[in-house]
């Protein structure tokens, strides 16, 4: 029961998704955020190495994409009502990035608008911010 009642979340998750978001031209969209981090990592001698990665804020990527005008997500204190809501959803990190690649229903694709890096960092904000 619990199973049918979870796919019939998610089927109306993006169907709402699919009807609503995305839907100007970009023109007003805020500048996307990538930061560069250093990670240093320990090794059995005690010595360092640093690894460079560009990594995405999700946050920012949350914000900059416009999803807070579909979605309710409340670490992104947004009240979107178009879309599911992500925090009664809590979808995991997967389901995020598939719907943000495939833009199911109404919901665009922002495959061509954002990074991998920015993808991933999305739906990992997404995914624990909902509490997945």
């Amino acid at each position: 029961m619990r199973r049918v009642l979870l796919l019939v979340l998610l089927a109306s998750l993006l169907a709402v998704v699919a009807a609503g978001c995305g839907g100007d031209d970009g023109a007003d969209a805020e500048e996307t955020v990538v930061t560069e981090t250093t990670d240093e990592t320990a090794t059995e001698g005690g010595e360092t190495t640093d690894t460079d990665q560009a990594g995405a804020d999700g946050s920012a990527v949350f914000a900059s994409a416009g999803c807070g005008g579909c979605h309710t997500l409340a670490a992104a204190g947004t009240s979107g009502s178009v879309g599911p809501n992500l925090d009664d959803l809590q979808p995991d990190e997967g389901t995020v990035e598939a719907a943000v690649r495939g833009g199911p229903g109404a919901m665009p694709s922002f495959e061509g608008d954002l990074s991998d890096a920015e993808i991933a960092a999305v739906a990992a904000y997404v995914a624990e911010s909902a509490g997945s």
